[in-house]
């Protein structure tokens, strides 16, 4: 597991800004960060971390290259011997690099054997499968892309978007994504049945191949997490909803704009609405949003305070009878 600066904030009870000016990720002894030099999130490993901090002897990192390993944006040109802005179109060209991203703490990565994989298709780029055009529109409605890709995976957990594209006539970037919701939601519902089962453990009992589910590892736990979090957002939505600010009292549906993320957004589209939308982030909890058409910001970084956008109560689950009381404030 790994931790970014702002986990160790919370982990010695800091404010981000307060954990940096007092430097004690800069103490003697302190593990060095894992991530590349110059990346802009620095990542730590959470063994040596808690080690450090009980006083006991801070394990050792593999010095050995293993082809499982996860390297960064940087790590992955240095491994090449290109570029970081060359790595950059590589990732967007090679279908194999974008199925196989593995988004940590934010930060992209990809395994290390998936850049010898994608060393032996240089010669030529990968496109669409054969009478299927680059970029093309998808043939299957969205609403009904998730129910019939399900019987595909349910008759073949190994099954690959190259061969969900040959049988629905979508773009492969479509595919990808519905192979990636269908086996972190099963695996997530495993998970919660079985508290005792790693991702890893539910994809093998699943029969997913190791080597296609790198992504979905990481997403099941945040569907897990979504999971619990869905009584909550719908208490948040029928208290909005009571109060005049909504049409419906239904619970937002959640989003992952990173893998590791949940997030979810309700339009106040009711009378006199004190805001346009709400934004509920696992980590920061609610924040009011400029646009209905398109309240949740790019990426995973939340946008600044100001201009309309305002962090509401305290906490990241505030009760929701506090939450609207703060959005009439």
């Amino acid at each position: 597991m790994t931790r970014t600066l702002d986990d160790l904030a919370t982990q010695q009870g800091l404010r981000l800004q307060s954990y940096i000016n007092t430097k004690q990720h800069l103490a003697d002894g302190f593990p060095a960060p894992i991530s590349s030099a110059g990346s802009r999130t620095r990542l730590y490993d959470a063994e040596q971390v808690d080690a450090f901090l009980a006083g006991q002897p801070v394990p050792s990192l593999p010095t050995e290259d293993d082809h499982q390993d996860l390297l960064d944006r940087r790590e992955c040109a240095a491994a090449l011997g290109i570029s970081p802005r060359t790595w950059d179109k590589y990732k967007t060209t090679y279908p194999i690099l974008a199925e196989h991203k593995v988004t940590v703490a934010g930060v992209d990565h990809w395994p290390r054997h998936i850049l010898h994989q994608q060393q032996t298709q240089k010669a030529a780029k990968v496109t669409a499968p054969p009478g299927r055009p680059t970029l093309s529109g998808d043939q299957v409605p969205r609403d009904q892309l998730l129910p019939l890709t399900a019987p595909l995976l349910d008759a073949d957990p190994t099954i690959s978007a190259a061969r969900v594209t040959e049988e629905l006539g979508v773009h492969r970037d479509t595919a990808q994504e519905a192979l990636l919701r269908l086996r972190a939601e099963r695996m997530a519902e495993l998970m919660g049945a079985d508290p005792s089962l790693t991702p890893e453990q539910s994809a093998a009992a699943l029969g997913y191949p190791a080597g296609q589910v790198r992504r979905a590892t990481v997403r099941a736990q945040a569907v897990l997490r979504a999971h619990r979090a869905a009584p909550y957002l719908a208490d948040v939505a029928q208290a909005l909803h009571q109060a005049g600010w909504t049409a419906t009292a239904a619970a937002p549906d959640v989003q992952y704009p990173a893998d590791d993320l949940v997030v979810a957004s309700l339009v106040l589209d009711g009378t006199n609405p004190p805001a346009p939308a709400l934004v509920w982030d696992e980590r920061y909890g609610w924040r009011t949003a400029t646009s209905r058409r398109h309240p949740l910001t790019k990426g995973a970084v939340p946008p600044p305070p100001g201009d309309g956008i305002r962090y509401l109560a305290q906490g990241t689950t505030p009760p929701p009878d506090a939450l609207t009381t703060a959005l009439t404030v």
